[in-house]
């Protein structure tokens, strides 16, 4: 009888904790998952491996016990006692129920002649006698787009995944690259275990006028020369509404205006909102009439005396 390295099996260290062994377990058992290699053998019997080695590992009792044997195997290794106690169970060979039951419906697939020489027969899987693993499905994951007008608003979107159809509800303020979780929309749980998560990665799209820091909006807005010189108002369009702003007298063109709360919705609390930083560009004009010259000619007399 050979030994089973059931740490080799899993990929793991001797001295992992049970949470990476858990991890690498699970990771397997999804993959080699006899619904997803129907008729593979070979996947089959490494299926019944990670199982095994996880019953053995997972269980701190059994885990401390085979720790033990592996330093002593050689001393019984050629049919001795049962190091643990008790009176082995020994199994007919091709009837099911003997010792743990089979893992995939129809398939006699006991645990191996190493395992139950050691432990016996009878526990099965987390105690259960059905000797079947109840696994949370797989987590999917997704993705949306949206405006940066439907991310100020908020929306919603329908989204197709493993032929179901999920209604999402995005709240107002949400930002680029945001993941959400739907709670047990993912891949169906295995023997029974719970659905996986889906994630959702939300894309706010770039916007040809606003740019987005943070909660806030920066934009740049065309100003008169004329406006720029002896002040005025100045009509801008927020992503929310349009508002005047007062432009004082000698305004250069690159300066930057506030305007408080006309940012995006705060997604924790979409009752604040940050501030709109609009950015005026004096525009030369061209094209003047002869009346608009003389005007300008005026002026910069002015500025010699």
């Amino acid at each position: 009888m050979d030994y089973k390295d059931y740490y080799k099996i899993l990929g793991v260290d001797k001295n992992a904790s049970q949470d990476e062994i858990k991890k690498a377990f699970r990771k397997l058992a999804i993959k080699l998952h006899p619904d997803k290699n129907p008729g593979d053998k070979k996947s089959e019997e490494k299926f019944k491996e990670v199982n095994e080695a996880y019953d053995v590992l997972g269980d701190a009792d059994k885990r401390k016990k085979y720790n033990e044997l592996g330093d002593n195997w050689a001393s019984y290794k050629d049919g001795g006692n049962n190091p643990y106690g008790g009176q082995q169970q020994k199994r007919q060979s091709g009837k099911k129920g003997d010792s743990y039951s089979d893992f995939f419906s129809g398939d006699g697939g006991q645990f191996s002649d190493f395992f139950e020489h050691i432990f016996g027969g009878g526990s099965g899987f987390g105690g259960q006698k059905s000797g079947k693993l109840q696994m949370k499905g797989e987590d999917y994951q997704a993705q949306t787009t949206i405006s940066l007008e439907e991310a100020f608003r908020g929306t919603t979107r329908q989204l197709n995944v493993d032929n179901q159809t999920l209604n999402l509800k995005l709240k107002p303020g949400i930002v680029d690259g945001q993941m959400l979780k739907m709670k047990e929309k993912g891949g169906p749980g295995i023997n029974g275990g719970p659905n996986g998560d889906l994630y959702i990665v939300v894309n706010v799209a770039k916007h040809e006028r606003f740019e987005r820091k943070g909660d806030d909006l920066f934009f740049e807005q065309p100003l008169n020369v004329f406006t720029a010189i002896l002040g005025g108002k100045l009509s801008v369009h927020t992503i929310e509404k349009t508002v005047n702003i007062n432009i004082p007298a000698g305004t250069d063109s690159g300066k930057s205006f506030r305007l408080r709360e006309m940012g995006m919705p705060r997604y924790d609390n979409p009752t604040h909102k940050g501030d709109c930083y609009v950015k005026v560009i004096v525009n030369v004009p061209k094209n003047l009439s002869e009346h608009d010259k003389d005007i300008l000619g005026k002026l910069d007399c002015l500025k010699k005396i």
